[in-house]
């Protein structure tokens, strides 16, 4: 492990801390999603621009669900960093001041809900999934939680599976599931991994998209897939909501200091190859919705708009 003195000379050169700053953590685990979205992905690139940015620290990617177990490690103290998207955040303890409680490094980039069909497949509103064999993605997942919010309000009772997003696009090729559901950032790899075999169709979901936004105002925002996004798949309406990097509030705010820093000035690093997450800007990052920065974050965003 460094000494404090090496760790304090890398983090003064770096503009970050003070000489009054702690020594790093030894090990700092960042909660990321599994095979097939964009989470796993991009928190794998995050983990390794962090590890330069704090020498002597072994910052490692955890795979899991994605969001809701996320939040779950954060809340427990298991993991020090995570990915979530916005919406299913109210049933933590959002604070800046409670050591136990769970902020916000910065927003990053947006998930788009999408329904992926066979291109012939009958299949052209979410009430027509009632009976069918549909993945909502892995257990505590982002895409399992909106899901089953957005079902329960049509009353829509599909043949529910759950898995991780690229297995659900093995088992739509093979004939074994008839949709899959999957929200995440855009271009979704396990969609693009399949766009190029198999004939596939996104849903329209432009009614869906206003009965969500309306039943629970904030998070979510009617858009459009763009029609670059996948081949021949796109256009397609549907909503979206602001994906956030989260820290455990008790985590040093000179480390979040540094992981600010990092996640903002690093982001065309971080975000190679997923052209929605090189949405990833300073402008944008403090609009973390109810969960209030971490002091680490707010010290690193005033310094820039000096």
């Amino acid at each position: 492990m460094p000494t404090r003195r090496a760790f304090l000379l890398a983090a003064l050169a770096a503009g970050a801390c003070t000489p009054g700053d702690p020594a790093p953590p030894v090990e700092l685990v960042l909660a990321t999603g599994l095979d097939g979205a964009v989470f796993k992905e991009l928190g794998a690139a995050l983990a390794a621009a962090l590890g330069d940015a704090l020498p002597g620290t072994a910052v490692r990617a955890r795979p899991t669900a994605a969001s809701v177990a996320n939040g779950r490690l954060l809340q427990s103290g298991e993991v020090h960093l995570g990915l979530s998207s916005l919406d299913p955040l109210d049933g933590l303890l959002l604070s800046a001041e409670d050591p136990g409680g769970v902020s916000a490094v910065g927003r990053l980039y947006d998930s788009f809900f999408q329904l992926v069909v066979p291109a012939d497949s009958p299949i052209r509103t979410v009430a027509d999934l009632t009976g069918r064999r549909v993945s909502l993605g892995p257990v505590e997942s982002g895409t399992e939680f909106t899901a089953t919010r957005l079902l329960t309000l049509l009353g829509v009772t599909p043949d529910s599976r759950r898995m991780a997003h690229a297995e659900a696009a093995r088992q739509l090729v093979s004939g074994d599931l008839d949709a899959f559901l999957v929200f995440t950032g855009i271009p979704t790899p396990a969609v693009t991994d399949i766009a190029g075999r198999v004939p596939l169709r996104l849903v329209d979901l432009p009614a869906e998209a206003v009965l969500l936004a309306d039943a629970y105002p904030g998070p979510y925002v009617p858009v459009t897939v763009p029609a670059t996004t996948y081949r021949d798949l796109g256009p397609c309406r549907t909503f979206a909501v602001p994906n956030l990097l989260l820290a455990r509030t008790a985590l040093d705010a000179s480390v979040v200091e540094v992981v600010t820093r990092t996640v903002f000035t690093e982001s065309g690093r971080i975000a190679a190859g997923h052209p929605e997450a090189a949405r990833i800007n300073v402008r944008t990052g403090i609009a973390t919705g109810q969960v209030p920065l971490h002091r680490g974050a707010e010290r690193w965003f005033r310094s820039v708009k000096r």
